[in-house]
């Protein structure tokens, strides 16, 4: 069996959509979450795919939360040997972190569902099951784009949301993962501190969710399963 490994910094921002492809791709799924005494006490070399889950702390925070400075070494070494890598949120800017970019406050907090313009580049890959579908963006972060990376979509408010390096690298600032079902309230209250302070109206965002969310679905998997299959056949 193939296998994945994932890193995860909530425990509500997990797999979502991408969980039943992995399964269909004969995945066997391993979740290494902060907190854990052995998160990041794994060979980044061993799985066949890594995936790195979103939260709510900045690449740039190593004083304040140091394990962050371990997981970019981690990988780092992974990247080196371009081997399967997705980022999501959180994990594309230490993605690119890893990569040599610069990761800072963007100044603004981009959260709610919105739809992205595919770049040129885009349109050839997988992300061009993503024209014209509102997905979820959670981030007050951006990043430079990694040298010898192709950028893939912008947004309005923020220009770098996806990236690519070859086939096996995927860098994605928005949630694209995220089951807009029920499970979605986990979400409202696990941010419940960050919505106020952005002053989200969440009642808004629960009906975003609601109205978007077996659209982004859909497109969630065709998006993961072209990509996942042009991993398999590297």
């Amino acid at each position: 069996m193939k296998t994945a490994t994932v890193l995860r910094h909530l425990a509500f921002e997990d797999l979502g959509t991408l969980a039943p492809v992995l399964s269909e791709y004969g995945y066997a799924v391993t979740y290494r979450s902060v907190g854990d005494v052995d998160f990041l006490e794994f060979d980044p070399i061993e799985p066949d795919l890594l995936v790195v889950l979103g939260g709510p702390i900045g690449t740039y925070q190593e004083e304040t939360y140091p394990f962050l400075k371990t997981e970019k070494d981690r990988l780092r070494a992974r990247l080196a040997q371009n081997l399967p890598t997705l980022g999501i949120c959180l994990g594309a800017q230490l993605v690119a972190a890893a990569l040599g970019s610069r990761v800072y406050a963007s100044g603004i907090k981009e959260i709610g569902f919105s739809r992205l313009t595919i770049s040129p580049t885009g349109q050839l890959r997988p992300l061009r099951h993503l024209e014209g579908i509102p997905v979820l963006h959670w981030h007050g972060d951006t990043y430079d784009l990694p040298a010898g990376s192709r950028h893939l979509a912008s947004s309005p408010m923020v220009h770098q949301q996806a990236f690519a390096v070859g086939d096996h690298l995927l860098g994605l600032q928005f949630h694209l993962e995220v089951d807009a079902g029920p499970g979605f309230e986990r979400w409202l209250v696990g941010h419940a501190t960050e919505l106020y302070a952005a002053r989200i109206d969440i009642t808004a965002l629960r009906s975003d969710a609601a109205k978007h969310g077996d659209t982004l679905k859909r497109a969630s998997y065709l998006l993961f399963d072209e990509w996942l299959g042009s991993v398999a056949s590297r």
